[in-house]
């Protein structure tokens, strides 16, 4: 086992020519540990071995998502978004004590970011929140289904699409992707 090759910006020493990484090794056996339900000298050093094998077996490659956290943009985006859960869930549970079918629309959405990774977590914050619902990811747009908003709804809807892209994308997207937003 020899030290010094940065992989993936971590230390990994190399085993018989194969990085392994060593978070991962002491992350495999935690889980060992935990799946065998009780902390002895054996089942760290099983965990240890087994993390072994399976990280210089089965070898990973090195991934950046794309995303970077700005606390500032965090604390605003949850903020929001924690408001926005209240107000959408009152508004569903009032369409759904009434009397008749509610509200309902398809309302495309035509998304500025580029990035997969602004896009994914646009669409599960759209997911979560009562009363919307991404249907279909159409090239750059966003197919989605609202409930609970009488009338014609398709501008409300899209600008606040376009505010919560700009929030995640302010929170979590690189300097490329916050530069793509106008």
């Amino acid at each position: 086992m020899s030290f010094g090759e940065r992989t993936g910006g971590r230390l990994a020493p190399r085993l018989l020519g194969r990085p392994v990484p060593l978070p991962l090794v002491a992350w495999l056996a935690l889980v060992w540990v935990t799946l065998w339900g009780d902390l002895t000298i054996g089942n760290v050093l099983g965990g240890l071995v087994a993390g072994l094998v399976v990280a210089w077996s089965l070898p990973l490659p090195v991934l950046d998502p794309g995303i970077r956290i700005r606390p500032v943009a965090l604390v605003r985006f949850l903020l929001w978004f924690g408001w926005d859960l209240v107000l959408s869930t009152v508004r569903v549970v009032v369409w759904v004590v009434r009397p008749g079918v509610p509200p309902t629309q398809i309302i495309r959405v035509r998304l500025r970011t580029s990035s997969e990774s602004m896009t994914v977590m646009i669409m599960i914050a759209l997911s979560t929140v009562p009363g919307s619902l991404v249907v279909e990811k159409d090239e750059e747009e966003l197919v989605l289904h609202i409930l609970g908003i009488p009338g014609d709804a398709t501008e409300a809807v899209r600008a606040d699409v376009a505010g919560l892209e700009s929030r995640i994308v302010a929170a979590f997207g690189p300097r490329r992707d916050r530069e793509e937003l106008p």
